[in-house]
C-alpha cells in the first residue's frame, strides 16, 4: 500500500475530528453522515458495546458526551495510518489515542459532574475504505474519568493512578509520511512478544522477568486502566501487574485480533474480545467468579531500538466484571447499567 493511501487516510480522520470536535449536538448527525459510511459498525466499551449507525453512535455517545464535558477538546499523543497485517479484516485503519478533555459540566452515565477539569482517555482505530469511515474501534476508560471526580470503581490498585502522558519521546503525531522500514521493525518486536508470552504458549516455566527482558527495555512503562494502575520498570512491571494477572485469571485463551498496525516507531492492535479469562481471586481485589469472561482490549506500544519501550492499555474492565456479576458502574453510580445493548439504559 502507498504511502499517499495513509496519507489521504489520515487527512480524511483528521478533517473528521476537525468538524466532530468543534459540532453542535443539532450538527452531529449531519457531520457523522458526512464522513461515515452507511454500512458503519461502532465498537464502544460497556455500557455502549456495539452501535451499527452513525446516527445512533451521535445520539447515544456523543451527544451526551459532548453536553457533559462542555468544551470538549481533544488532545492527541499518537496518531499513525498502516495496513492492517490481519488478511482476514485487511484495509486501512487509523489510530488515534490520547484524552477527550473538557469541563465536567454535566452528569455522563450516572457519573456527578465535577465542574472541573476532568480527561477521558481514549483510543480509536478507524478504517477507512472509499473515502470513508468503515468501521471504528473507540475504547475509553470510564473508571479512570470516574475516579479523577473522587470515585472509587475498584479495590486500591496495584500500580499508581495518573492521568497519562503521550510518549515519552513527544515523536507520536505522525502526520507525515514516516519511513516504512521502521514500522516493520516496530511490527517485528510486538508479533515478538505476543508469540513469546509462555501462559499462552505453555512453555518451559521460568523467571516472569527472564521472559518480559526478551521483548522490553529495562526502562519499559506500562500504562494500564484505571483499576490496575501505571508502572515502571520490568521488575515492578512484573510485580504490579503481570505477575498478580496471571496468577488470579486461569484457563487463559488468546482470541486473536481485528486489526494489527505499525508505523514508525509506533504500532498496537485491537480484538472484540482479545482474550477470554477465568477469575479465580484475587486480581483487582476482586472474588473469585469460577466464570470465564472476556476481555476487550487495546495496546498501544512505542518500540526503542529492538524492544518495545511504552505500553498503553486500554481494558473494557466494567464488561469483564459485569459478566462476573458485578455492576461497578451500577454500584459506584447507583444507576443500573444496560448490559449488552447500548447505553439506552442510561440516564445522561
Amino acid at each position: 500500500m502507498s504511502d499517499s493511501s495513509f496519507q489521504s487516510a489520515k487527512q480524511l480522520v483528521r478533517d473528521y475530528y476537525d468538524q466532530l470536535d468543534g459540532a453542535t449536538a443539532d450538527e452531529l448527525s449531519l457531520i457523522q453522515g458526512q464522513f461515515i459510511a452507511d454500512n458503519y459498525l461502532w465498537r464502544g466499551f460497556h455500557p455502549f458495546h456495539e452501535i451499527h449507525s452513525a446516527e445512533e453512535v451521535a445520539q447515544q455517545f456523543w451527544t451526551p458526551l459532548k453536553s457533559a464535558l462542555t468544551h470538549l477538546q481533544r488532545r492527541m499523543d499518537v496518531f499513525m495510518a498502516g495496513q492492517n497485517t490481519l488478511e482476514e479484516h485487511g484495509g486501512i485503519w487509523v489510530l488515534s489515542m490520547g484524552h477527550l478533555m473538557g469541563l465536567f459540566d454535566q452528569q455522563w452515565l450516572g457519573i456527578a459532574p465535577s465542574g472541573k477539569i476532568a480527561m477521558l482517555r481514549y483510543c480509536e482505530f478507524h478504517r477507512v475504505e472509499g473515502n470513508k469511515i468503515t468501521e471504528t474501534a473507540m475504547f475509553f476508560d470510564i473508571p479512570h474519568l470516574m475516579m479523577q471526580v473522587g470515585l472509587q470503581p475498584f479495590p486500591p490498585q496495584t500500580a499508581a493512578h495518573l492521568v497519562q502522558p503521550g510518549p515519552l519521546t513527544h515523536n507520536g503525531l505522525m502526520f507525515e509520511a514516516q519511513d516504512p522500514k521502521q514500522g516493520l521493525k516496530t511490527l517485528a518486536a510486538i508479533d515478538h512478544m505476543v508469540s513469546d508470552i509462555k501462559t499462552w504458549r505453555g512453555g518451559a516455566e521460568e523467571p516472569l522477568v527472564d521472559e518480559l527482558r526478551r521483548s522490553w527495555n529495562e526502562d519499559m512503562i506500562w500504562w494500564g486502566p484505571a483499576g490496575i494502575g501505571a508502572t515502571y520498570t520490568i521488575e515492578r512491571y512484573a510485580q504490579q501487574h503481570s505477575g498478580p494477572f496471571r496468577a488470579a485469571l486461569t484457563d487463559r485463551k488468546f482470541n486473536g485480533h481485528i486489526c494489527r498496525i505499525a508505523e514508525g516507531h509506533f504500532g498496537g492492535f485491537f480484538g472484540w474480545p482479545n482474550l477470554t479469562l477465568t477469575p479465580s481471586g484475587g486480581f483487582m481485589g476482586m472474588p473469585a467468579t469460577n466464570t470465564p469472561g472476556d476481555m476487550r482490549v487495546i495496546d498501544i506500544y512505542r518500540r526503542d531500538g529492538d524492544k518495545l519501550t511504552e505500553n498503553w492499555i486500554f481494558i473494557d474492565l466494567l464488561h469483564f466484571w459485569n459478566k462476573q456479576g458485578i455492576d461497578v458502574l451500577a454500584r459506584t453510580t447507583g444507576i443500573e447499567s444496560n448490559q449488552e445493548t447500548g447505553a439506552r439504559g442510561i440516564t445522561v
